[in-house]
Parts: C-alpha cells; sequence; structure tokens
C-alpha cells in the first residue's frame, strides 16, 4: 500500500470519527411516548434529531399529524436540534374524545402543549405552529405566558378567526361535517388542494390524506368554534415571534393576517414567501428551514 494511499484512508477514518463524536443527532433514534393532557385525554410524542441540542416543539395543523414535519425531521439543516412532535388531540395515534367541549375550549389544546413540554423535560423550546397550530401556541401564551419557551413562529398561523383574515371556503367546510362519507372525503381533497399553491408530490398527497382520513369527525365539526383570544397572546408576548406566511395562501389571508398580528405586537417578525401557499414547510423545505435554524441560534444568543 502507498503512502499516499495510506493517509487517504487515515483521512478518512479522522473523519468518520469526528462526525460520531461531534454529530450525535445524525445518529439519534427517534423516540415514541404517550403523556396525558391535563384532562385525561392521551397525546402521542415524538422525539429526533439531536437530544442535546436546542429544543423545538412543531405543533401540526387541522387533519395533520407528526408526520406533516418530515421536511423538518429530515433536514440536514435542523438535525442538531432536539425535535419534538405531537400528534393534536383529535389526530394521528392521539386520543380523539367526542365531548365538543374538549375541542371548542383553547385552553385544552394550550393544556395538551404544556403537557408535552413539562413532560419532555425540554428547556425553553422554540414553539413552531401550522394553521390551527398557530391558535395552540396563541392559547398557550393566553393561559402559561412565555416564561417556559425561547420563542414561537406562526406558520401561516390563524391569529383570529374573523372574516379579513380567514377566506370563506362555506361549501368546504360544511362538506367536512357531512355524514355522508363520500361527500366528507370529496370536502378532504378539496381542503387539501387550497393548502399548497404548489401540489405536493403523489406520495406526500397520499399521506395527507392518510392523515385526515384518521382525525376524528367529532373534532372537525366543533374545531371551527375554538377559542382564540389574540390581544391576551400575542399582545403580551415577551420572547421573539417570527411569522412565515405564503403569499398564495388560500386558507388565511396572509398580509392581513401578519398585519394584525403585528399591530398587536410591533416587535413581531415577519417574512412571506411569494411562491408559497398554506404550507412554505412542504413548498419551499430548504428556504424554510433554513429560516427556522437561523431564528432558533438567535434564540440561543439571548
Amino acid at each position: 500500500m502507498s503512502t499516499y494511499t495510506f493517509s487517504r484512508m487515515l483521512s478518512a477514518l479522522v473523519v468518520t470519527a469526528t462526525l460520531f463524536a461531534l454529530s450525535p443527532s445524525v445518529f439519534a433514534e427517534t423516540k415514541s411516548y404517550t403523556v396525558s393532557a391535563p384532562d385525561g385525554v392521551k397525546i402521542a410524542v415524538q422525539e429526533s434529531g439531536n437530544p442535546d441540542g436546542g429544543a423545538i416543539i412543531f405543533i401540526h395543523g387541522l387533519l395533520g399529524s407528526h408526520l406533516n414535519w418530515d421536511g423538518q425531521i429530515n433536514s440536514p439543516e435542523l438535525k442538531r436540534y432536539r425535535i419534538i412532535t405531537y400528534d393534536m388531540r383529535g389526530h394521528g395515534l392521539s386520543g380523539k374524545p367526542t365531548d365538543a367541549k374538549a375541542y371548542t375550549d383553547g385552553q385544552r389544546w394550550a393544556g395538551d402543549l404544556a403537557t408535552v413540554i413539562q413532560s419532555s423535560h425540554a428547556r425553553k423550546p422554540a414553539l413552531v405552529g401550522w394553521s390551527l397550530g398557530g391558535v395552540v401556541i396563541s392559547n398557550y401564551l393566553e393561559k402559561y405566558g412565555d416564561d417556559s419557551i425561547s420563542g414561537a413562529v406562526y406558520v401561516d398561523g390563524v391569529i383570529e378567526l374573523k372574516p379579513d383574515q380567514i377566506p370563506p371556503h362555506p361549501v368546504v367546510y360544511r362538506d367536512l361535517n357531512s355524514p355522508d362519507l363520500k361527500t366528507h372525503l370529496d370536502a378532504v381533497r378539496d381542503f387539501l388542494g387550497l393548502c399548497f399553491h404548489t401540489q405536493p408530490d403523489a406520495a406526500t398527497s397520499g399521506r395527507l390524506f392518510a392523515n385526515a382520513a384518521m382525525a376524528s369527525w367529532d373534532m372537525q365539526r366543533a374545531v371551527l368554534s375554538i377559542t382564540v383570544d389574540a390581544p391576551k397572546a400575542l399582545g403580551k408576548a415577551r420572547v421573539p415571534v417570527l411569522l412565515i406566511y405564503g403569499a398564495q395562501d388560500a386558507l388565511v389571508q396572509a398580509k392581513p393576517t401578519m398585519a394584525r398580528a403585528m399591530a398587536l405586537n410591533p416587535a413581531i417578525q415577519g417574512k412571506l414567501y411569494a411562491n408559497s401557499g398554506h404550507a412554505p414547510f412542504i413548498e419551499e423545505p430548504e428556504r424554510f428551514n433554513r429560516d427556522l435554524s437561523a431564528f432558533v441560534d438567535t434564540l440561543s444568543q439571548r
């Protein structure tokens, strides 16, 4: 064996050893467990990434699950963080109560998030909420304040359920609650179609549809009346808050919604993705992951 070849082999071994020593996140195994919300609902939680990294808790939207965040869980940009996801009540692998109050009372969703933070022992996590997940963050801020978190990101998040912020889709929302299976499934397909300016690939679309099929019908009937008090939540937030919205969003009016949030709290920052719809983290994942990483890094410097 030549000296040159041996040197290259030795260098490769050093690089490999360094990766093992410095990048535990690359080899971290996914961990799943269940916690109990204050009202007894079982919440399915998942963890991946670097268990010693800064924590990010991702909160999916209506008809979703933790699978919505695959583009973040598998992102090289975000592997260095401790990534925590969970299925919201009425969704995915979490409990599905039948009482409407379990869904209309926004404070119960806040209790779920508080339980995930406490049970995971996440220290000052950053919260990332998509769509309905934004309502969950707002309810959390209203009930628990922001002492236990480092910051929050609203991803096309619902700020208020008001006509100037939420475009009307009366047929879709009506048919989501239809007892007729075909009518309901057609509405699910239409709702998911409205989530994107650039439609995802067939595999992702199929997974999204399967997510929706697992969602509780009781939840879908009740959740459109969920309570949220944005002035008490965002208006009093002291931690950094970032808004990332798609300019082509068909489910949330991006500019009026962002303007309302910034009026409530002038310290809030915003990014508008010109070519994304309601799901920029799926439509432009590389850009989203870079922006999220940069934001989270600023939190650790405070």
